[in-house]
Formats: C-alpha cells, structure tokens, sequence
C-alpha cells in the first residue's frame, strides 16, 4: 500500500548536501586541505601515518589532551592510522569509514559527494509510525545495505511505516549483532560504504518509509576498542558495567563525542530518529545527565523535522519521556519489555527467569501495560526483592512501543527461537491483532509479517579467549532457565557461522500458512492506516481504562472527542466466560460473528476491536 501523499517526500529542486561538522576526527577543508584531531591525554606522543605506505607526520599536541594537524594531498578515500610512542597503530575514533574493519584503516570522507534525492523529507509524525525491525547482515542473502534496500518495497506495501536497524557501527569480524561496535561513527564496512548506508535511507525516504538507527552509548565492544590504550580517562574505573568500566560521562570529551555522533546520524545521513540502547546501563550523576544533554541537541538541530528519540530502559523512569511535565521528559517513547512479557507468558505459558514477574496474572498484567504503560510502577518485584518503574498512566499511549517479538527477546533465547515455533497459530494471531491494533507504536521483528519459523540464534565472531568467555557466559546466562537443561546439548555455538547462516532470513513463499498470516497483517495495518492512527494524532487519545478478568482481555481507551477505542481478547484455547458484546462500530474480529459470539462464551482465542460511542 502507498504511503498517504502528505507523507512522501517532494523530490529536491536540486540534490542535496550534507555534512556534519565535528571537533574531532579527519575533515576536508574549504582550503583543500584536510584537518586530523585526536583526543588522546594519555599519549605521549601521536603520529599521523598517512596512504597506503604510511608516511609518518608527527601530530602537534594542542591544549587539554588533543593532538591535532592539517595536511594537503589527503582527499577522500586517502587512508589513514595513528601511532602511538609504544609503537601501536591505532584507527580513529571518530573514523567516518574503515577498510576492513576497526583492525585496518580509516578513511578519510567527503560526506558532500552524496547527493541526496528526497530532498523535502521532514519525517512523519510518531503516531503514524508502525516499526520493523532488522538485522542488516541477516535480513537475507547477500546481505548489507543494499540488501535491505532492495526489502523496502514490500514493507511500505505491508503498511510498515519506519525501519529500525539494529547497530550498524563497526566491530569486529564478518559478522555480529552490532552490540560490541567500537568505532561509534564509521557504518560497519561488511554491510557497505557510508554512501551505501546513504543510498539506503533515501530510498527510505521516497517511499514515505523513515529510517531509524539502533545507537549503543552505554559501553564499546571488547574487541577492537584501542580508546583505553590513549585516553584511560575515557573510562571511569571505580564504576562497573556489565561490560567493563563505565563510560565517564563527567568528561567534557566524552560528553562531545557521544552528543555529535547522535548528531552525526541525524544530520550527515539524515536517520529520523534513534533508539538508544540499555539506557538503564549509563552511569552518569551529571545535572543535566548526557541522555538529557543528547536529547536537547537534537531538538535544537532540527526543529522543523519529525526526530523520534526512543529509549530501552529496564528503569522504566517514566519522567524521561515526553508527556511528564518537568525537565527530563524529552524521550519520545520507550521499548515496553512489560507488554512483552506479560503477553509471552499469555502465549507460552513460560515462567522461567524474568517471566517469573508476571506469570501469577498475565492477562492483568497486559491489561496494565496497554491502559497505562507499564505494569510496574514503582511496584514490587518479587524477582527484583525491589521496587521497579514509575507512574506512567498520565502518558500518551504512543509513549511506548510494543512488540511481541524484537532481536533480544527472539535471540537472547539458548536457541534463538522464535514465538511461531512457541504458541499455536491462533493464538499468535489473536495477540498479533492486539498488538497492531492498540494505540501503542507497534514493532515487528525481521519475518514475524509472515510467522516465521526460522530461529535467529546469537551469532558473534571473536578468536581465542574472548571466544570461550562468549561460549561459557552463554551456558551461565541460561542456567537460571529451567528448561535449558533440555536445550543445553542443542545450544548453537554463537561463534560458528553456520549459526549466523541459519539466523539469514529465508521467506515462506510456499508456504499457505505464511500467506495467511501475511494477508492478515497487511489487513490490520490497513485497519490501523485507516481507522486507529487519525485518532492518535497529538493528545486525541488518552491512557485506557482496563476491565480483564482472568484470561479474558479487555482494554478501552477514551476518544478526546468521546467514544472508545476498545480490545477484547480472549486469550486461552478453551471456552471464555460470557462477555459484554461491544457496542458500536467493530473494526475488526478473528472470525466472522466473533463478537456477537462474545455474549456466550469465545470458543478459543479471539480479538474483537471496536469503536463505541460515548455513554
């Protein structure tokens, strides 16, 4: 299906330009020549080696820990490597491009020579949005860039309205889920040039489709970070991650480096919006706080354009999503993990690990989290011992996405199974009808469109030591499962790339179940174009008043101009107990005479949703 008119973009009059000027890193100058920076306060001494035979130019120290020069004959494409006085040969940290991973080296870039087609993009606004999420490498084969390029045709005619990427910032090896990037600014060069990344985006864009971009701010990978070796105070040894020393936020450096790369990928390549990754894992007692600080930079940039900044956030502080009144909520909207836990349990009947939270009362606890955002609220956690989150009702529902299904929750698995594989179909599809039919912004992960059977397994590519610790903290993770017993001969060796092989998507086009889940959401997401997303623009809807009882779901949520939007589901395979029949106009039902049906009893599962008049 098209994107409505209003939300494609006007093609330029003439191509534009873009670049995003940074204190760091290699810059092409107005003079011809190019500008080399590095913060390194550690180093003693920094020599620049420039091209393909390394001809060494002393950097000159400047003030407050940076080394700095500008040289002539270093255009675009010129490579380029730091040495330090030990001898090492290090990239750069604000390399916009590698050849051959974080290991060889940088390039230099002249983000001008793109031209950019959709030149009168602004963005949509968040209510329109409906997420995919995807893997760049694995989305199918030969994967990259150009790969996921050639997919957007068939999302927008599904009714996707944004792509999200998971991290695309280079790391090392041929494959990874990009959560271990260690050069924040340079596209990871197995899925393709900058430009390529480029390319991507605007086709995105002629499509009506937004682009965002998976950020991770909260640690560097263990392999390939050469940061500690030059700028030890990067990194803040008295507080722990669980990936190593924190980040330390407290350093003006730190602080730039991290607001211009958010910059960096809203304005040189012009994503619309970031989703900032374990936000819950920063450490930073600063007033105002780098999340605040990145937030308020990317609003001052662009104030004519849609940027959607969305957190994931085990905290669930609601006070930073926008909505709150006071000073921090400037977030858009947070992942809910609360929604997908209840709702898995609902499916699955799993209680292992943090299931545990939620196993007593799925269905009320669904119920919570689509009327008022999250299901703690400051509430206890018996897995916790401790209280968890904040109050979130006065919020929008579209200050949270959805999903039933995302990279973590299909791939932290011991084997990466997906929820097809894990409920029955009519079961999925009732709570599928939930999920794209609520107010919330729904996401949907890499082949859940059609019900993928095909795991998508955790897949890494370290060597020697680091590879055994990846193996033997997997086997710990999970032994707080109790049904990995089972699985723990099956375990997929994530350092195997036959496990990365079998994560590469492959479509069911034979396969008549897959076409009738296909045509089904496609059905909803029509439904949701049409009916549910005009009444989610700004403020016209608020927080749902919710009614479940037992296994039967029943969320409504008020019209600002009166009436209801309202879900009934019945969610279990036996009979349901008699219902209110919804008044009104019914939007949608799993089977036809499903709602009058809802009077005597569902026979299985079942979603109902419709449009009631105000009493």
């Amino acid at each position: 299906m098209p994107p409505p008119a209003a939300a494609r973009a006007a093609p330029a009059s003439q191509p534009e330009r873009t670049a995003h000027a940074m204190p760091f890193g290699a810059e092409l100058r107005l003079d011809g020549g190019t500008r080399f920076r590095l913060w390194a306060p550690d180093a003693e001494s920094v020599t620049l080696l420039l091209g393909q035979d390394g001809a060494p130019l002393p950097l000159e120290r400047l003030d407050d820990g940076w080394f700095g020069r500008t040289v002539t004959g270093a255009p675009a494409g010129t490579p380029y490597r730091y040495r330090l006085a030990d001898g090492t040969e290090v990239p750069d940290p604000a390399s916009r491009a590698q050849a051959g991973g974080p290991f060889g080296p940088s390039l230099v870039c002249d983000p001008h020579a793109f031209e950019w087609q959709a030149g009168g993009w602004l963005g949509r606004p968040r209510h329109e949005a409906v997420i995919y999420e995807l893997h760049c490498g694995a989305i199918g084969r030969p994967g990259g860039f150009a790969t996921v390029e050639g997919r957007l045709d068939n999302l927008a005619d599904l009714g996707v309205t944004a792509i999200e990427l998971m991290p695309v910032a280079d790391f090392p090896g041929s494959r990874g889920w990009g959560y271990d990037g260690v050069l924040p600014f340079a596209p990871a060069s197995i899925y393709g040039s900058p430009d390529d990344l480029k390319r991507l985006v605007d086709a995105a864009h002629r499509r009506g489709l937004m682009v965002l971009l998976d950020v991770v701010y909260n640690h560097f990978g263990p392999a390939g970070n050469f940061l500690p070796l030059y700028a030890r105070s990067f990194f803040d040894q008295d507080r722990l991650t669980p990936w190593g020393p924190a980040i330390d936020f407290r350093r003006p450096q730190v602080r730039a480096f991290f607001r211009h790369n958010a910059l960096y990928w809203l304005e040189e390549f012009r994503f619309d919006g970031l989703r900032l990754d374990a936000v819950h894992a920063i450490r930073d007692d600063s007033r105002p706080d780098i999340l605040t600080e990145i937030a308020d930079a990317a609003r001052a940039a662009f104030p004519d354009r849609h940027i959607h900044l969305v957190l994931e956030n085990d905290l669930n502080e609601a006070r930073r999503l926008s909505g709150t009144p006071g000073a921090q909520g400037r977030y858009d909207a947070q992942w809910n993990d609360d929604v997908h836990h209840a709702a898995h349990v609902a499916l699955t009947g799993e209680a292992d690990g943090y299931y545990a939270d939620y196993a007593d009362a799925p269905v009320a606890r669904l119920g919570r989290a689509l009327a008022e955002g999250f299901v703690y609220q400051g509430d206890w956690s018996e897995r916790r011992r401790a209280p968890r989150g904040e109050p979130s009702a006065h919020l929008p529902p579209t200050a949270f996405v959805s999903f039933l299904q995302n990279h973590d929750q299909i791939g932290n698995r011991a084997l990466g199974d997906r929820l097809a594989a894990l409920a029955e179909p009519a079961a999925v599809e009732a709570m599928t009808a939930v999920l794209l039919l609520a107010p919330q912004i729904p996401l949907l992960f890499m082949g859940e469109e059609w019900g993928s059977r095909q795991p998508f397994p955790f897949f890494c590519d370290f060597e020697g030591e680091l590879a055994d610790a990846v193996r033997r903290g997997r086997r710990e993770e999970f032994a707080q499962f109790a049904g990995f017993a089972d699985a723990a001969e099956t375990l997929p060796d994530a350092l195997d790339p036959a496990t990365f092989d079998s994560a590469v998507l492959q479509p069911d086009d034979d396969d008549p179940q897959a076409a009738r889940r296909l045509a089904l959401v496609r059905r909803l997401l029509d439904i949701r174009r049409r009916r549910v997303v005009p009444l989610l623009a700004p403020r016209r809807i608020g927080s749902g008043i919710d009614r479940s009882r037992g296994r039967m779901l029943d969320v409504a949520w008020m019209l600002r101009g009166g009436g209801w939007l309202r879900i009934i589901a019945h969610l279990a395979p036996e009979k349901g107990p008699a219902w209110e029949i919804p008044s009104g106009e019914i939007l949608f039902e799993s089977a036809p005479g499903l709602a009058a049906a809802l009077a005597d009893g569902v026979e299985g599962w079942g979603t109902v949703v419709a449009l009631e008049p105000a009493a």
